[in-house]
């Protein structure tokens, strides 16, 4: 048993590209090794955020294992006749990318921007709203997927008001904290680690007062934002 927090689900069979490239947000074409792609449901939200990686036929999709039965029971929804097969394993080092300890993992992908999607958060975002799209997990010109519609729209409409930026915290905080302007709640802790947290607020508050509780926080900037 792996100490990890994380399962993989093993897609295989004749029809694996196929079925995949038809369901995930990312381009499998263009992913590198153990690239990022986001599942959306039909409302553009999205479900998980996978680490892909592929050899042959087998595609190995990585995700928090709390998400991992509820991921898998609606991805066989749509299998219908496609030549495929599941199978659950524990996630490794290798398939996540984790060079060191797990823990200083988390915080790197917190100090880089890579949002961490759990049970709680599952269904409540946009990829845009996630970076999804500045970090090359979704795809704009592919075929048809869950969700492709709506976030087609938003990229091309250029109608990303909220995005996931990274703030420090005077104290400690929690996933979702509610941060405050002052006047009202504009944003959420999304992922959180100490003083650390990446929050989706309103791009135009990036750099106005934001507080969680008496909590002042200050703006961090990402590399790719």
């Amino acid at each position: 048993m792996s100490d990890l927090p994380y399962s993989t689900i093993s897609v295989s069979g004749a029809d694996a590209f196929e079925f995949l490239q038809a369901q995930l947000a990312g381009d499998l074409r263009k992913l590198n090794d153990a690239g990022l792609s986001a599942w959306c449901n039909p409302k553009g939200r999205v479900i998980c955020l996978f680490r892909v990686s592929n050899t042959d036929d087998t595609f190995e999709l990585s995700l928090p294992t709390e998400l991992v039965d509820t991921v898998l029971k609606r991805l066989t929804m749509f299998r219908f006749r496609a030549k495929v097969d599941f199978a659950i394993a524990d996630a490794s080092n290798d398939l996540l990318g984790i060079e060191g300890s797990y823990e200083d993992w988390r915080l790197q992908n917190l100090q880089t921007g890579i949002p961490e999607i759990l049970a709680a958060q599952s269904e409540e975002f946009t990829p845009h709203m996630l970076n999804l799209d500045l970090l090359n997990a979704v795809s704009v010109e592919k075929g048809c997927y869950p969700g492709q519609e709506i976030v087609a729209r938003t990229h091309f409409r250029g109608a990303t008001k909220r995005r996931l930026l990274r703030f420090q915290s005077l104290a400690p905080v929690i996933v979702g904290d509610k941060i405050s302007d002052g006047e009202r709640d504009v944003g959420e802790v999304l992922n959180a680690i100490g003083n650390e947290l990446l929050a989706v607020v309103p791009v135009e508050k990036a750099d106005q007062p934001l507080a969680i509780g008496k909590n002042a926080l200050l703006h961090l900037p990402l590399p790719y934002l």
